[in-house]
């Protein structure tokens, strides 16, 4: 999975997107998707970071790439935590297995929790209580998007994973006590971040995943809108880049198989 050698390619990908949006065919499609503006850093070959934006669709696979922590939200980094906004490309941040990696890619998104898309759809948060899940898990209380998953599984999901460790949406543990719900009806920035391999890291206490498009990514979109996706992405090629899932992951009544 090479790291691109210069500026020139995320500054090419970012132009790329948004020529293919107007080369997208249309035939068939009853409603124009939403555009969302998504903000995107990458860490270069030389070293340098690479900031690009890029207007691409409103679809749950390209806005989970960027859904999943909040502005203020304390990532646990070799120098200490560090919150998600001031994380770059290039830090290192600590895994769960004790070691570190490093940070190729950050993405931002800023979106109105309560608004309803042109389909009608919301994308709500999840504010998590301190000390939901034990002592200092979370730290102080911990506010996560839509496309967060935590290392466990909840008690309804016990029956089908049992003692199998997964990673579960975040909305799954809510109880309307100490994990709920939340619709913000001002603007929220939201961040994800990206390493070589997919990895579980500490946010706020509690275990997170690093972003994956998971092992049926490929099929949720088409060619057209592949492209675009892979083009917000510019240490990959391919969708095959990202590598294995770590382990197993919960979502949509199924768990997504870990792939060589």
């Amino acid at each position: 999975m090479p790291i691109p050698r210069s500026l020139t390619r995320a500054a090419r990908n970012a132009v790329e997107t948004s020529s293919m949006l107007h080369e997208m065919p249309t035939t068939g499609v009853r409603q124009k998707a939403q555009l969302r503006r998504y903000e995107v850093s990458t860490l270069m070959a030389n070293g340098d970071i690479a900031q690009t934006r890029h207007i691409a669709p409103a679809l749950p696979m390209f806005e989970d790439a960027f859904c999943a922590f909040t502005r203020g939200s304390l990532v646990e980094t070799e120098q200490g935590p560090l919150a998600i906004e001031d994380l770059l490309p290039g830090d290192t941040v600590l895994t769960q297995d004790g070691t570190s990696a490093t940070v190729l890619w950050k993405g931002s998104v800023t979106l109105i929790p309560g608004r309803e898309d042109s389909r009608g759809r919301t994308r709500p948060l999840t504010r998590i209580m301190a000390d939901t899940f034990g002592m200092q898990k979370p730290l102080s209380g911990v506010t996560t998007g839509p496309a967060a998953r935590l290392l466990g599984t909840p008690t309804h999901l016990r029956h089908l994973h049992g003692s199998t460790p997964i990673l579960t949406p975040v909305y799954e543990f809510q109880d309307g006590m100490s994990v709920i719900e939340t619709l913000p009806p001002t603007p929220v920035e939201l961040f994800h971040i990206c390493l070589k391999r997919h990895s579980v890291i500490k946010v706020d206490g509690l275990q997170f995943e690093s972003y994956h498009p998971g092992v049926n990514a490929g099929r949720m979109v088409s060619r057209s809108l592949r492209s675009i996706y892979v083009n917000l992405f510019a240490h990959i090629e391919t969708l095959n880049d990202f590598g294995p899932l770590l382990l197993p992951r919960a979502g949509d009544g199924e768990v997504d198989a870990i792939t060589a």
